[in-house]
């Protein structure tokens, strides 16, 4: 049950390449493009490689914001973009194919931090600069743009023992539901996590949901069978879309208010939190990072200098030392709402505020 921590050439060739869940925009599988360089300087091309869907980030936040910083900063560069699914060997296929089309350099969040190395190394080998995006991936990144992890863990552990209050004892059941062993920000959050809660609650039942809120909803009914559903005390859900899937298993089970958290501010985790039924999440701003990882990428393809940007330095699990550039999480709760996601523009208060939600907001004082 528990788990051991671990420690992107023209449009007409990618197309010919033939990878579907690669493109550029106006094709399939999007992806932002402005004209090419001017005639006979030859198309310059950025790589977007994110991990999978089932965050709705990716999609929602992070892959718009890039396209729109880089559009801004460079407007005759091409942005490739292309998403994993969850596969780790089609990120891989998908990296390939963005060297062999000509990307100069490749913006990578990776599936799998490991995995990911050897096609690094490739890329590398063939002059392409590689910035690891959210998750440091292994191998000879050039840059590294996340936030402080084990500071969002910190965050996840404080949160829950605020939302438990007196129950938080010693003897208090938690569970725990972690993501994938193969990111290594999920290390990072749990060590975080942990730092905040040892001592102050007993972890009861840990276990990893892969990032999937089906996963979670499956580990938390083995926990609810395990300990019973009147003994566990909160949970601690390593992000909102895994807490979503947890709040399903507690409900089924006839659990309502038991303490619970996530990460990522999802828009369905903060109309939780609204009603009740999620405690809390960990807002970490997208804005920031995608603009950060865009203007270290096009300092990259233009040769300049990133020392400026990414002023910190970090090793990875490969032992390579990176150029990182570390953003602050924020918790969010039912009393932020307004000061956070809907003062950064995330989300309207009405896009927060759906009919099912609307009693809730005004007794929050969102409405």
């Amino acid at each position: 049950m528990k788990r051991t921590p671990a420690a992107l050439s023209a449009l007409t060739v990618v197309l010919g390449l033939g990878l579907a869940a690669c493109g550029s925009a106006g094709g399939a599988g999007g992806g932002s493009a402005s004209a090419v360089a001017g005639a006979g300087a030859g198309p310059q091309i950025i790589g977007l490689l994110l991990p999978e869907d089932t965050a709705t980030r990716y999609e929602q936040f992070d892959r718009p914001l890039f396209e729109a910083k880089v559009k801004a900063l460079a407007p005759n560069v091409t942005v490739r973009y292309a998403n994993a699914g969850g596969s780790a060997q089609i990120q891989a296929q998908q990296l390939r194919t963005m060297v062999n089309a000509g990307a100069s350099v490749l913006v990578v969040d990776a599936q799998d931090s490991a995995q990911i190395k050897s096609s690094i190394e490739e890329a590398k080998a063939r002059g392409v600069k590689v910035v690891a995006y959210d998750r440091l991936a292994q191998g000879p990144v050039d840059a590294y743009v996340s936030f402080d992890n084990e500071k969002v863990g910190e965050l996840q552990g404080q949160g829950l023992l605020d939302a438990m209050g007196d129950k938080a004892t010693p003897d208090a059941k938690v569970v725990e539901i972690d993501g994938d062993a193969a990111d290594p920000n999920s290390v990072s959050f749990e060590r975080g996590f942990l730092a905040a809660v040892q001592g102050k609650v007993n972890i009861a039942y840990d276990a990893s949901g892969l990032w999937k809120p089906d996963v979670a909803a499956q580990k938390m009914t083995a926990a609810i069978n395990q300990l019973g559903a009147r003994n566990i005390a909160g949970v601690y859900s390593a992000n909102d879309g895994m807490a979503a899937g947890i709040v399903n298993a507690l409900r089924t089970a006839g659990l309502t208010g038991t303490p619970i958290g996530g990460q990522d501010a999802q828009l369905d985790a903060v109309q939780r939190i609204v009603a009740g039924t999620q405690s809390y999440t960990v807002y970490k701003a997208y804005k920031p990072e995608a603009e950060a990882a865009a203007e270290l990428a096009v300092d990259l393809l233009q040769g300049h200098d990133i020392g400026s940007l990414a002023a910190a330095m970090t090793i990875s699990a490969s032992g390579d030392a990176v150029h990182a550039d570390l953003l602050t999480p924020v918790l969010l709760t039912k009393a932020n709402i307004r000061q956070t996601v809907v003062a950064d523009g995330l989300y309207t208060v009405g896009q927060i505020c759906t009919l099912p939600y609307a009693s809730a907001c005004r007794a929050a004082g969102l409405q």
